[in-house]
């Protein structure tokens, strides 16, 4: 019985796939050395000896970075773009002696490194809640005391397995630990966050090392953390957990995240900007010199124009709004965003690619009845696919029965199945689709029957056929298919009886005995979900390995369209050139292996679609990984939830719906954001630049410019508050580099009109004044944030009748409310402002009510110039 100091894990391997010398390298011990090694068998732990070594080894976690400090934070701030130019021109300041302009920008670098540092900060702790609620668990057989019963498979985290437990692996589970395999079926691994090795790699016990790859970590008796069950089952003991682990020695903890397209959105447009930035001071530099014999003393007002450009607020902004986001999905619709920047993606979807099977249909399947290969009831037939399920369940040793192989044994209940032995199974993959069971019958001496069970074709193509045959069953197996049925073909051979393994190569020359007819009612709200996805703007593919027939017609019970329904080998016939055009026209895919999804989401993105995949299985990783957006419901398969970026409590397209819905309202507050922060930015520095040229003194101080690009800045956090009107619902938000720069140069130049309209407005004003250039300096500074709060109501959008006032409303409020009364108050004279005479405001109001119409008309030509281009979806 083991004791309670149980000896430690074996030694992992080294990093460079070499084993140390020794005799504790698993890979070099027989599998009863290890067994002994670890004080454990092919029964597993007790329950309380896995309290102790859990004890003594810690949780099965890799080694936890290092939580990040908030000063680590706010310098890693400094790396945004922005923020490092922002940083760049307030040094540039002070090196020139201009303090107070090097102490505004230095306030605007701190002041955005602090909020960007905060949101961070708050983002990590409520992401690190939400994946919590989506933690990978591992099979593994445990009991309660030595002398107790035997023991059962059950589902425990991950992170409570312990060296020496024995677990099971199925189709889709993450590899939980470093193993080494008791037995094994069939099995095949992904390996390529280890090996970057794509496809998948066979793996099988051995007793003792493989002498042609001594020491490696090919060696196929030897499984890793970090790699994933493509297909297959196996029962193995886990040799090293956590820290010990080969991955955690070779990778550590660090990941990369793929760019996504607001990213590379938001990169484009950010680059743009910081080219305009850094040509802007030598070039008032210049003017100034030329016009009016200015030297470096324009520098300090040439710095702050240029910062009058910047976004400061960017990335607190995007930050809080995907956060805020992302928490309202887990607490209202219990979805799970596990990658920030997805939330963004979704919202900019216009194509959803899925399976059929579980998403439009219930996933409960129901034997109707079993045909032979003339159409009549063949009882047989279920009773034989019976003995597949039920061998293939026992002796590949997978934790649970599909879906169709429940409906099988179900059904069975009332067939009186044969009477056989088990020898041996394949299980189901997604490439053979099939699954074979090998038995023994009695009365049949000397002999295993191969039962076969999978897709019609699959097993049709393997049988002993004329094509004359082969093209009949398949036009009958066609009909019924048409009908909305399932249908899955058996088949059996006869062989001599055999200790070697059986392979996928012994399904051949069988004999075809018929079909079993299914049938799988659609899901209660797959109509109605994607009737709203359809008026929301957003395109629905269906990837299927199912037949043409029955994916057409479960469409045409929904309300879809099927169309023209392409077939594996229609995809295998197409390049990628001649793909992205079919998959823009199509609708279904059907009888599709894992690389023709991945194809197909692939194809959809080269035609500029931004594209979500919802699935399950392990057959859909890869195109989770090709897509924009992976999407995955709680009960998926491990390898799909670890792979997947945003995980749903069920598997429902409503639940898609909500979380479309969600990512638009949170791009559709990023997009507001950059619209009308930069417009009206680039309106105010082209103003100044004109002044600069036109008048004798400088239009604003480095000072003034600075406070109010401040007073501007913190109003701007209101959108990652903002609550966005019904209009952001009806088509996909995304950022566009070209339309976007179109739509801030415009409003940019209207901006820049209304500002030099308030030129003539001060010199009237400022006519009979002492301190002409201070009484400038003050109805400037006013009417920019006037103007600024303008945009930010005019522009921003209608919102639905009734709806109280948001946000935006009250800091547009509030930067009116400053800049009109700033210059009144005692802060004014030490800004060099002074009290404006009440002419200049009458005036002022004409010229601002001008604008407001103007701003009206242009904002309405723009919406329907841009519905001329691309109509929206009609509203839910």
């Amino acid at each position: 019985m083991p004791d309670t100091a149980a000896p430690g894990p074996l030694a992992p391997d080294t990093e460079d796939g070499r084993a140390p010398a020794g005799p504790e390298t698993p890979g070099a011990l027989t599998t009863l050395q290890v067994l002994r090694r670890l004080d454990s068998g092919p029964r597993g732990l007790t329950d309380a000896e896995a309290e102790r070594r859990l004890a003594r080894h810690g949780e099965n976690v890799l080694p936890a970075r290092r939580p990040t400090s908030w000063a680590r934070r706010f310098l890693r701030s400094l790396r945004d773009p922005f923020t490092a130019v922002l940083l760049c021109l307030g040094l540039v300041s002070v090196t020139v002696a201009a303090w107070g302009t090097g102490c505004v920008i230095l306030l605007l670098v701190a002041v955005s490194c602090a909020l960007r540092s905060s949101g961070e900060h708050r983002a990590d702790q409520a992401m690190a809640a939400l994946r919590e609620s989506v933690a990978t668990t591992a099979t593994v057989l445990r009991r309660p005391d030595p002398g107790g019963p035997a023991a059962a498979p059950r589902e425990i985290p991950a992170d409570e397995l312990v060296p020496g437990d024995v677990i099971r692996l199925g189709p889709g589970d993450l590899v939980p630990a470093d193993v080494r395999l008791l037995r094994s079926a069939g099995l095949r691994l992904h390996e390529a966050a280890l090996t970057g090795e794509s496809a998948p790699v066979a793996k099988y016990p051995l007793e003792g090392p493989d002498a042609a790859r001594p020491g490696t970590s090919t060696q196929p008796h030897l499984c890793f953390l970090g790699s994933s069950v493509s297909y297959g089952s196996a029962t193995a003991v886990v040799v090293a957990t956590g820290a010990r682990t080969r991955f955690a020695a070779a990778h550590g903890t660090t990941a990369r995240g793929r760019d996504s397209a607001f990213d590379q959105a938001v990169h484009g447009i950010s680059w743009t900007l910081i080219r305009f930035m850094l040509l802007t001071p030598p070039l008032v530099l210049m003017a100034g010199a030329a016009l009016h014999g200015r030297g470096l003393e324009t520098l300090p007002f040439a710095v702050a124009v240029a910062v009058g450009l910047t976004p400061e607020m960017l990335p607190v902004v995007v930050t809080t709004v995907l956060a805020r986001g992302a928490a309202r999905l887990a607490r209202d619709h219990r979805v799970i965003v596990k990658r920030l920047p997805a939330l963004h993606d979704l919202g900019a979807a216009d194509v959803l690619c899925l399976d059929k099977t579980g998403t439009l249909t219930q996933d409960r399947p129901v034997v109707t009845r079993a045909v032979d290969a003339h159409g009549q009831d063949a009882p047989d037939v279920l009773r034989w696919a019976a003995v597949n399920a039920w061998w293939t369940l026992q002796l590949a040793e997978l934790p649970t029965p599909d879906a169709l192989d429940e409906a099988l044994l179900d059904a069975a209940d009332e067939a009186d199945p044969p009477d056989c032995d088990g020898v041996a199974a394949l299980p189901f993959d997604p490439v053979r689709r099939l699954a074979t069971a090998v038995v023994r019958r009695p009365g049949h001496l000397g002999t295993h029957t191969l039962v076969v069970k999978g897709a019609v074709e699959s097993v049709l193509e393997r049988c002993a056929l004329d094509d004359a045959e082969h093209d009949r069953l398949l036009a009958l197996a066609g009909r019924e298919a048409d009908t909305g049925a399932r249908l899955l073909a058996l088949a059996l051979a006869e062989r001599p009886a055999r200790h070697r393994d059986y392979t996928p190569a012994d399904e051949r020359g069988l004999t075809f005995l018929g079909f079993v007819v299914l049938r799988d009612a659609p899901a209660p709200t797959a109509a109605e979900a994607l009737g709203r996805l359809a008026r929301r703007g957003v395109s629905v593919r269906i990837l299927t390995g199912d037949h043409p027939g029955t994916a057409a017609h479960t469409c045409r019970e929904l309300g879809l369209a099927p169309g023209r329904v392409l077939t594996a080998e229609d995809i295998d016939r197409l390049d990628d050139t001649q793909l992205a055009e079919a998959a823009r026209r199509t609708t279904v895919f059907a009888r599709c292996a894992p690389e023709h999804k991945a194809r197909v989401v692939t194809a959809l993105r080269a035609q500029g679609h931004v594209t979500g995949f919802l699935g399950d299985g392990v057959n859909d990783v890869p195109a989770l990984r090709a897509a924009d957006v992976g999407i995955c419901p709680r009960g998926a398969v491990a390898v799909v939830r670890e792979t997947a970026d945003v995980v749903l409590a069920e598997k429902d397209l409503a639940a898609v719906d909500h979380a479309i819905t969600t990512g638009r309202h949170s791009g559709g507050n990023i997009a507001t954001y950059l619209h009308l922060t930069l417009s009206s930015n680039l309106g105010n520095v082209i103003a100044m630049l004109a002044a600069a040229l036109l008048l004798p003194f400088l239009p604003m101080l480095p000072a003034q410019v600075l406070v109010q690009n401040l007073c501007f800045d913190a109003a701007q956090l209101a959108f990652a508050y903002d609550h966005p009107g019904r209009a952001v619902l009806r088509a996909p938000t995304r950022l566009r580099t070209r339309g976007f720069l179109h739509f801030i140069t415009g409003f940019g130049l209207l901006n820049a009109l209304a500002d030099i309209a308030t030129f003539a407005v001060l010199l009237v004003s400022t006519s009979a004044s002492d301190d002409a250039e201070g009484v400038f300096h003050a109805g400037w500074f006013t009417e920019n944030l006037l103007t600024q709060a303008l945009v930010m109501l005019l522009l921003r959008g209608t919102r639905r009748d009734g709806a109280p006032p948001g946000p935006v409303r009250y800091a547009a409020a509030a930067l009116a409310v400053i800049g009109i009364l700033l210059p009144l108050t005692p802060l004014g004279p030490p800004l060099a402002m002074t009290p404006l005479p009440p002419l200049y405001y009458l005036l002022l109001a004409a010229v601002l009510a001008l604008y407001a119409v103007a701003l009206r008309a242009a904002r309405s030509r723009y919406d329907r110039r841009r519905a001329e281009v691309m109509p929206p979806a009609r509203e839910a």
